[in-house]
């Protein structure tokens, strides 16, 4: 692996030690899937505002939880479904991300093992659902200061197709310590 970035905030001043991954496990896991329409000059990635739910208010990918007994690729094509009403055709598998919440605030405590996703191609129209509102973005224009604070560390990686894995601290939103490596896609 290949590491790109790696700190630890000193933002939060009861948070002075690294985490400590060994022996982690996800209390849940969940799959983010991007749409990436290359014809289009520039290109644009297809995004949602999050209406409720974890991270309500911010802008990101469709995505959710794992069901019983579904695989992360079912569960992105699903959840893409559920959220915009369409159905993507070519969906792979890009990325990995593993987040921690500590703290004392609601979150703390909570673990998540993301699968993420991109694709070309689907079929029927984005479509505003009780879950999210579709926001087609210019690739130049992606609105960072709207999203999570890790999707700029790993997202230029899935829009340049590299590969990558990603581990994250946060205590609420703000995040203390992240690690991202790109990798082979066997690694994932």
């Amino acid at each position: 692996m290949n590491t790109l970035a790696s700190t630890r905030s000193s933002g939060d001043q009861a948070y002075n030690q690294a985490f400590n991954w060994a022996g982690w496990s996800p209390r849940e896991k969940a799959t983010l899937l991007f749409v990436i329409e290359p014809v289009i000059n520039p290109s644009r990635i297809l995004l949602i505002e999050k209406k409720r739910g974890l991270g309500a208010g911010l802008i990101n990918g469709p995505g959710g939880r794992l069901e019983p007994g579904e695989t992360p690729l079912a569960c992105a094509i699903r959840e893409t479904r559920e959220e915009l009403c369409i159905d993507v055709l070519d969906p792979q598998l890009i990325g990995t991300l593993r987040f921690q919440f500590v703290g004392s605030g609601k979150l703390s405590g909570h673990s998540i093992l993301g699968y993420v996703f991109h694709a070309s191609h689907f079929t029927g129209t984005p479509t505003e659902t009780n879950e999210a509102v579709p926001l087609w973005t210019p690739l130049d224009a992606i609105p960072y200061h709207k999203m999570w604070k890790d999707d700029a560390l790993w997202l230029p990686l899935l829009i340049a197709r590299r590969p990558f894995a990603g581990r994250f601290v946060f205590d609420e939103q703000n995040m203390l310590e992240h690690d991202v490596q790109t990798c082979s896609i066997d690694d994932l």
